[in-house]
């Protein structure tokens, strides 16, 4: 059963944080998301939650006395350096824990303008959680079938797409909180002219994908598979996910056994976890399979609901950048449109008995729509780098070029409730040559 809105999500509910009532602010008082931040490089990082333009310091919140009613075990997880524990304790201790923020953060609250926040300009984010294992999936049929014609007109969807949701293992030693500059990756790239080998050197077809990642709170043991109808129960929370692809070197290295070194260079994580309780208004049907399509296999049912999210992608240039123009918008597409449901990413990702851990990271893959408006990369926007984009200035852009700086920005709006967003996923891209002059000093 589809869990209804309460208190939190109300539309009258008000904060005495000024910043958090200011229309299509990402941060109201009904979203409260958890982050990790540090308030100088002489203190340890602490839990945060954002409200508006402001952070609550948790630890702080705790030492003060203010959650004094929780259990000790949530008190003891928000005062820890990463999420970690308290994805742990699963949806009843976020839950607690939102419903005492919302009520101290309230505009009525016998707090109101007493207790101490942080500005959010005046702290370091880090990545949400320590991730200890990172799953890559590619439940966008849109994004699947725009690829698949670029490389097999003749048969963009391979045979197994409609019945499995599909995924590879990513890197997660080299995940990276937004604002991380992205080195540009060299590998080896494929033959030029027929019957000479491959060459070595900076990608020159560097993209981005825009995906929405799913943080695992629970997780199961070796062997026990979560079954569909108690995967939201492992669910912790959303937030955005750039999964940087360098297009010539997994072109020349993914067959047979997939992406490896085109991938695994950098992905960056918006610093953000919005909860599975904040999302309750925005849950919806999910696609509706067209007639003909498979129905999934039993172990993948219930397939869950869908989040109605809207996720969009930025681009500025360095000479954008220098000239004060704004970014410019590449795409918008719709999460409610993938193919597989985070329920059945969950279901499918442990029906072998495979163990997910609190913290994991299980990623969309590209958020990808019919139209090109809503197209989640430059590989199909570009038409694998036939087609170039015009910027403001008079650039094109087939791929990336240095000094570009990429932006995602994902957010919830439906009738009835206050939107919510996700913030920002943004990085720029850094010269191969700033990289061996890092790596000098």
């Amino acid at each position: 059963m589809r869990s209804q809105p309460d208190a939190t999500h109300s539309p009258q509910l008000r904060s005495w944080v000024a910043a958090a009532n200011v229309p299509d602010t990402d941060f109201p008082i009904q979203n409260l998301p958890f982050g990790v931040m540090q308030r100088s490089r002489l203190e340890p990082p602490r839990l945060g939650v954002a409200i508006g333009d402001q952070i609550v310091d948790l630890s702080a919140w705790v030492q003060q006395g203010l959650l004094h009613d929780l259990p000790e075990k949530l008190k003891v997880a928000c005062v820890a350096d990463s999420l970690n524990p308290l994805m742990s304790l699963g949806r009843w201790a976020s839950s607690a824990l939102r419903r005492r923020l919302s009520h101290l953060l309230a505009v009525d609250s016998p707090l109101a303008h007493s207790a101490a926040l942080l500005p959010m300009s005046a702290v370091t984010l880090h990545c949400p959680a320590q991730i200890g294992n990172y799953t890559d999936f590619y439940a966008s049929i849109y994004h699947a079938t725009n690829v698949g014609r670029l490389f097999r007109p003749e048969q963009p969807l391979l045979p197994n797409y409609k019945h499995v949701p599909i995924a590879y293992h990513g890197r997660a030693s080299s995940i990276v909180v937004s604002g991380t500059s992205i080195y540009r990756p060299s590998g080896q790239r494929r033959p030029v002219t027929p019957g000479e080998g491959p060459t070595f050197g900076p990608s020159q077809r560097l993209d981005y994908e825009a995906e929405v990642g799913f943080l695992i709170g629970p997780g199961n043991r070796l062997g026990q598979p979560i079954p569909a109808w108690k995967a939201e129960q492992h669910l912790f929370g959303l937030c955005l996910v750039n999964d940087w692809s360098a297009r010539d070197l997994q072109a020349w290295e993914y067959q047979p056994l997939g992406p490896f070194l085109g991938k695994s260079f950098a992905t960056s994580l918006s610093p953000w976890v919005v909860t599975t309780d904040a999302l309750i208004p925005f849950r919806c049907e999910a696609l509706t399979r067209p007639p003909g399509d498979p129905p999934p296999l039993a172990y993948l049912l219930p397939a869950g609901d869908a989040i109605d999210l809207t996720i969009e992608v930025w681009l500025q240039s360095a000479q954008m950048q220098q000239q004060g123009i704004d970014p410019m918008l590449l795409s918008q597409a719709a999460l409610a449109a993938l193919y597989w449901t985070p329920t059945q990413m969950i279901a499918h990702h442990t029906s072998n008995g495979c163990n997910l851990q609190p913290g994991d990271l299980l990623a969309s893959g590209t958020v990808s729509g019919a139209e090109p408006s809503s197209w989640g990369s430059l590989l199909e926007l570009s038409q694998q780098g036939k087609q170039a984009i015009t910027l403001p200035t008079g650039e094109q852009r087939k791929f990336l070029a240095d000094g570009d700086r990429v932006t995602l920005r994902g957010y919830c709006k439906a009738p009835g409730a206050v939107r919510i967003g996700l913030g920002n996923c943004s990085s720029q891209i850094v010269p191969i040559a700033k990289r061996a002059a890092a790596i000098a000093i």
